[in-house]
């Protein structure tokens, strides 16, 4: 899902969003804070998404609102501090100890020989109906054509009468309830909370993108998947010291024969939703 996020804000502004990760982070220890307090699942995943929302408003206004005419590296550079100043705002928070998040479930499922428990397997579920809903909305909506428009010419799609601004304020918002979404069902699944996890899990989401092709919301949800199966993979071949050298080792290799990623149109430039 972090990898959706993410190529909805590359496929369309051609902008690699790293607050992403970060508002993924503040997600999970949202729902960690919010069942602390209340002890409602509801009202954690709720609470969750209301303040990844409101993140994402925070920075699209210092990102790309006051930043759009600047150098491009100058927005790229503002999310990269945003996902700094809500790690270290987490860290003064809470601390760097992990925290842990009571189980909602614990039932597993085995497929193939391979055990995945109720809330990755929603996770999973939720991921596919998530990306069928956007690519509905990118294809068949006034919402969509816009942001295709803007895609192509943001100069154009103003001339057009497409509202730029409101268009891609929405398109944030849309990105981070995504990496909210992830944020909670990782936390659920895994049940451990930290302000440094985003770091991982996005450059997993940037390697999905990648492997599946910058601009398709499919290509992202494939290739999340197939970096899930070469992380089991490789536990189960070579221990878990080598995931990170087969994952990445896997990603310089698939670059290398297909630039454009696996499911990517071989466009050289920017991506396309």
């Amino acid at each position: 899902m972090i990898a959706v996020a993410l190529t909805l804000s590359i496929g369309v502004i051609n902008f690699l969003n790293f607050s992403i990760p970060g508002i993924f982070m503040v997600s999970a220890f949202v729902v960690w804070g919010a069942m602390q307090l209340t002890g409602s699942w509801l009202l954690a995943f709720l609470f969750a998404l209301l303040v990844g929302g409101c993140l994402a408003i925070l920075v699209e206004r210092f990102t790309w609102s006051w930043l759009k005419n600047a150098d491009p590296f100058v927005p790229l550079v503002s999310s990269m501090a945003f996902l700094m100043l809500f790690e270290n705002w987490a860290l003064t928070m809470w601390g760097s100890d992990l925290k842990t998040i009571p189980s909602i479930s614990a039932g597993d499922v085995r497929i193939a020989g391979i055990v995945i428990s109720l809330p990755q397997l929603a996770g999973l579920l939720i991921s596919i109906s998530l990306a069928a809903t956007l690519r509905f909305v990118l294809t068949q909506t006034p919402v969509g054509r816009a942001l295709r428009t803007i895609s192509e010419d943001k100069e154009v799609a103003s001339i057009l009468g497409v509202n730029v601004n409101r268009t891609v304020r929405l398109l944030f918002i849309v990105s981070a309830l995504c990496a909210a979404l992830a944020g909670i069902l990782f936390s659920v699944s895994y049940r451990q909370v930290h302000p440094f996890m985003g770091e991982v899990i996005g450059l997993r989401g940037i390697s999905a993108m990648v492997i599946g092709g910058m601009g398709n919301v499919w290509g992202a949800i494939l290739g999340g998947i197939l970096i899930g199966l070469g992380e089991v993979a490789a536990i189960n071949v070579f221990g878990a010291d080598f995931v990170d050298i087969v994952i990445y080792g896997t990603l310089l290799l698939i670059l290398t024969v297909k630039p454009e990623g696996l499911f990517g149109a071989p466009v050289s430039g920017r991506g396309r939703v």
